[in-house]
């Protein structure tokens, strides 16, 4: 596997990261609990990609 495939599921899992980190700071702010646990649910996502471009390098 390429070094450019794990630099774009890097890349990839930040910006799912910074969207989740978003949603979830405007649904708490909203007292939108379903926005919240959606920006939860994308950080994790995120998370995983970042792990798993790190396991493609």
């Amino acid at each position: 596997m390429s070094h450019d495939n794990g630099l774009s599921d890097k890349i990839k899992g930040g910006v799912s990261k910074a969207k989740g980190e978003v949603k979830d700071q405007i649904g708490n702010a909203t007292g939108d609990a379903s926005l919240q646990a959606e920006g939860k649910a994308d950080k994790v996502k995120g998370a995983v990609q970042q792990k798993v471009g790190e396991l493609k390098d």
